[in-house]
């Protein structure tokens, strides 16, 4: 496979992905940073206890006072794979819907590009830009992590930001792949974006309310982080799941793209 498409995404994002890295990398090490102050406050642990039950099935870790509780809620509850997840979508809907309605998809496919092979490679720019992305946030996590002497296993840090880079590399397939069906960019990444919410609010409050148990399994969210992979590493099982999803997305994706109508 030709990699030129992805090498103009590279180009045409290096700016933005520079600021992208400095805003996670920065948040990573004012966390860490952070941690200390936190280590010895014992009365917050009593504080999340008496939480009510909705905000502890958000942040799920009760005890914010040892690393990879502080770590859990501060990064990974919420914050990490909300960012992640942004960027993904945006990347997603942009990739044929952005194209589309620029009116540039034209000039790509003037060239010798199959449509589907387009697809292919503006997915794989996704995985490149994302799978940097994480890696700025395991280097800036374990550099706090020296800097405020917290004692961490760097592997399962990495573990928790793999999952992280799943989790979001699914929904923004699934944004990319609504650009290939519809060709409207807004539309592909406001339906990613919702589909998201609900998947997390599906999976924090499964927990509390009988009727929706059956149905937390359905959330991609359950599979990114009920393992803990912060404490236990990476639970492959989870790990195939998430990368099931994004591999039939793609898959629906190259399927739409090569029968649709193009607007160019």
């Amino acid at each position: 496979m030709s990699v030129s498409v992805v090498k103009k995404v590279l180009r045409d994002q290096r700016r933005s992905l520079f600021w992208w890295a400095v805003g996670i990398s920065a948040l990573a090490l004012y966390t860490m940073w952070f941690y200390p102050s936190i280590a010895t406050a014992p009365e917050l642990d009593q504080m999340m206890r008496e939480l009510p039950p909705a905000f502890k099935a958000m942040f799920g870790e009760l005890s914010i006072t040892t690393p990879e509780g502080f770590i859990n809620t501060e990064l990974f509850s919420f914050m990490m794979p909300l960012l992640f997840m942004v960027f993904t979508i945006l990347q997603g809907s942009a990739a044929v819907a952005g194209e589309e309605e620029q009116g540039t998809l034209d000039l790509v496919l003037s060239t010798p590009i199959t449509r589907r092979r387009f697809v292919l490679e503006k997915f794989m720019a996704m995985v490149v830009t994302t799978l940097f992305l994480a890696l700025i946030l395991w280097l800036s996590a374990v550099a706090g992590t020296v800097i405020a002497d917290i004692e961490i296993n760097t592997a399962r840090l990495g573990a928790a930001i793999f999952s992280t880079f799943l989790l979001a590399l699914a929904f923004g397939t699934l944004a990319l792949t609504l650009g290939c069906a519809t060709g409207k960019r807004g539309l592909s990444s406001s339906v990613a974006s919702a589909l998201a919410v609900i998947a997390y609010f599906l999976n924090t409050m499964a927990p509390m309310v009988e009727s929706l148990k059956p149905f937390r399994k359905l959330s991609l969210f359950y599979f990114y982080n009920s393992a803990d992979p912060l404490r236990n590493g990476l639970d492959p099982g989870h790990a195939v799941i998430l990368l099931a999803v994004t591999f039939v997305l793609l898959l629906i994706g190259l399927q739409t793209v090569g029968k649709r109508d193009l607007q160019v």
